[in-house]
């Protein structure tokens, strides 16, 4: 324990921040102030700070800078006089300095683990999980940085040639989720920083240390002052902070991961610059079992989408559609399940698997959420309301015979709520998921390979599991269709958004 402390102590030192040690927490040191602007650890101009608290004991972490729009404008400006010198830096320059930052992340991966946990609720195993997820963006991407090649076309005529390059698009606006407060920021960093741009970041509210945790570790990896800035802000500072992003003429692109609501806004204020934008929006993700299907690896593929990050997370399984002839079987299984694995507690503690939901606003939602349903006939198998374990916990639920008008099936959960609906034949199931405004993500199960082909192109979604859960990976291109947004994150494609393609035509040769 001593020495997460004495490894903590040293990360926020390398980014000569002050440090105190949390109260019922003291193995964990977390900064008392300082958002990094253009190198420098600094407060807000305002002299506003706002608290950070642990959803599993509702403790006060500490106090983080409450950055105004007069604050980011300073980081925009930042990064936009980076900009002029950074773009010119070499692919190999980048990707080398992408790499110290990920062999220094790899390191600090258990203290980065720990304040993601204390800032988010999720249990430590889970957490330690996300930091070498996210860390692998920054491998990647300090790889990718070396291939972003360009093209010679073959040309109409004898003498001209053509070709085309790409180029960094200049500053990265991004605002980034607190359900994934590590992941979220190295998948969007890292790919704008490897193509040549800059960057300012605004997280969420909920979890901002995380987001310092890893600027300070960037700082020490040497990537230069103003190349990456962090602005946190409270939720009242949020929607100014995020339309001067939008607005800003010195801001290239905009890259958001959130709820389609905010992700509509932030689309119709970037239009007066014509941004690049990339969306990774909500989703309400169907989850089909067919007769065919190994039960055992479905109910196991259902678990880890459903139950990870107490159901917080965009791809979580939200509906889950079931053969009528498999269904009491699938149901008992899961049950059983559930029962045998979901322990709620403080993620710091040894053997909890699910932590809180990440705040009030959340937990009423969730609870509104099977209220409803349970009133309008669903009936509950297993859970169904608040948990003791905390003020923030919902009990790992179980719902039967919920109908598609009910609002757990028209809306996101975002909770450990396992909602089942039977069906009958294959179209009916598909048309189920299909009758949705989002298409983030969906699942399903099944032993015969000609449905498998069928079924996986004719669901709307950007990204499909086939007798697979667990879909998300660092090589893969991550994103939706409809209203869960556009644009790709992680793969050879996460590059894209950051980088124009110019045409250079060569004539008179």
């Amino acid at each position: 324990m001593a020495g997460v402390a004495t490894g903590l102590s040293r990360l926020f030192k390398a980014g000569g921040l002050e440090l105190r040690s949390c109260r019922n927490l003291s193995s964990v040191l977390l900064p008392a102030h300082g958002s990094y602007i253009n190198g420098k650890w600094e407060g807000a101009k305002s002299g506003q700070t706002f608290e950070v608290t642990n959803p599993a004991t509702g403790e006060v972490l500490c106090s983080v800078p409450d950055m105004s729009t007069e604050d980011t404008q300073a980081a925009i400006e930042a990064a936009h006089s980076a900009f002029q010198t950074w773009q010119h830096t070499t692919a190999k320059e980048r990707s080398n300095l992408l790499r110290a930052w990920y062999n220094l992340c790899v390191s600090h991966q258990q203290e980065l683990a720990r304040i993601l946990t204390a800032e988010q609720g999720k249990p430590l195993a889970e957490a330690s999980g996300e930091i070498g997820y996210g860390s692998s963006f920054i491998e990647w991407f300090s790889e990718e940085a070396r291939r972003v090649g360009g093209e010679v076309a073959a040309s109409p005529a004898r003498t001209k040639e053509m070709i085309f390059i790409r180029q960094p698009i200049g500053v990265a606006g991004m605002i980034t989720p607190w359900n994934f407060p590590n992941a979220m920021i190295t998948r969007k960093v890292g790919a704008a920083l490897a193509a040549g741009c800059t960057c300012v970041l605004k997280p969420a509210e909920d979890t901002p240390l995380s987001a310092l945790a890893l600027a300070s570790l960037a700082e020490e990896a040497g990537i230069p002052p103003g190349v990456i800035n962090v602005v946190t802000s409270s939720r009242s500072n949020t929607a100014g902070v995020g339309q001067l992003l939008c607005e800003s003429p010195l801001v290239a692109g905009i890259s958001f991961t959130g709820s389609t609501q905010v992700g509509k806004l932030l689309y119709k204020q970037s239009s007066s610059t014509v941004k690049r934008l990339g969306l990774e929006l909500g989703g309400n993700a169907a989850f089909l079992v067919f007769p065919t299907a190994d039960l055992d690896l479905a109910v196991a593929g259902c678990m880890a989408s459903k139950f990870r990050n107490a159901g917080q997370t965009c791809v979580s399984t939200n509906r889950v559609l079931v053969h009528e002839a498999v269904h009491d079987a699938f149901v008992a299984k899961i049950k059983a399940a559930v029962e045998a694995q979901q322990i709620l507690g403080n993620g710091m503690e040894a053997g909890i698997t699910q932590g809180p939901l990440i705040n009030k606003s959340q937990h009423s939602k969730v609870c509104a959420m099977v209220e409803e349903a349970k009133q309008k006939g669903a009936t509950v198998v297993i859970g169904g309301q608040a948990s003791t374990a905390g003020e923030l916990h919902y009990q790992p639920t179980i719902l039967t015979g919920v109908t598609p008008e009910m609002q757990l099936c028209q809306e996101e959960i975002f909770g450990p709520v396992v909602s089942i609906q039977k069906f009958s034949e294959e179209k009916e199931a598909v048309d189920i998921a299909n009758d949705c405004r989002t298409g983030l993500a969906s699942y399903f199960y099944s032993g015969d390979m000609a449905q498998c082909w069928r079924v996986g192109k004719a669901l709307q979604t950007g990204m499909v599991g086939i007798n697979e859960g667990m879909i998300s990976a660092t090589e893969a291109a991550f994103g939706g269709v409809k209203e869960s947004g556009f644009g790709r994150e992680g793969s050879s494609h996460g590059i894209d958004d950051y980088t124009n393609i110019k045409y250079l035509c060569f004539g008179n040769l």
